[in-house]
């Protein structure tokens, strides 16, 4: 079972695991993914991040920062773009990462945000597939990375909710 506690993206676990991310994509891509983060960008309320636990063990992690229109053609207000997904190569296929992109889901519809945003690469076919099944379709490119032929780019709508404070599923 996966312990998921909120963690500030500067926790020494949360550097711990984004470290070894990066370490990922020097293997995969050649170099760190140079996108700059500001760890206040991913504390609440403008953002969200999260480390999942395995016996006591940092092993997985994923976060949310909140995007606006005019920041790229293909940003709304509402949005919230997905960074830092990951799990460790020791912990895979347990369900770990749909654990966490689940929680982000949960956390970034509890904020109000209407849509999850996100770029992956080619080079990283499993995440490709996490979130295609996970409802995630194709969308325009934004970002750091916009004009990479690699990049994959994609979003999701989020539940919304209504005065009651009860969600509601977009139709």
């Amino acid at each position: 079972m996966l312990d998921l506690r909120p963690t500030p993206l500067d926790h020494p676990d949360a550097a711990r695991l984004i470290a070894e991310v990066q370490q990922v994509y020097v293997e995969r891509y050649g170099g760190e993914d140079a996108t700059v983060l500001d760890p206040g960008e991913f504390a609440p309320p403008a953002g969200f991040f999260v480390v999942g636990y395995a016996d006591g063990q940092p092993v997985a992690c994923g976060g949310w920062r909140s995007r606006r229109a005019g920041e790229a053609p293909a940003l709304r207000d509402g949005d919230a773009e997905v960074k830092r997904m990951y799990v460790n190569a020791a912990h895979r296929g347990h369900g770990h990462a749909r654990a966490v992109l689940a929680e982000l889901e949960r956390a970034a519809a509890a904020a109000g945000h209407a849509r999850l945003v996100l770029e992956t690469g080619t080079r990283q076919p499993e995440a490709i597939a996490l979130y295609a099944s996970s409802g995630y379709a194709p969308m325009p490119a934004f970002g750091h990375y916009a004009d990479s032929e690699s990049s994959r780019y994609f979003a999701k709508p989020l539940p919304s909710r209504a005065a009651s404070g009860t969600l509601i599923s977009p139709g």
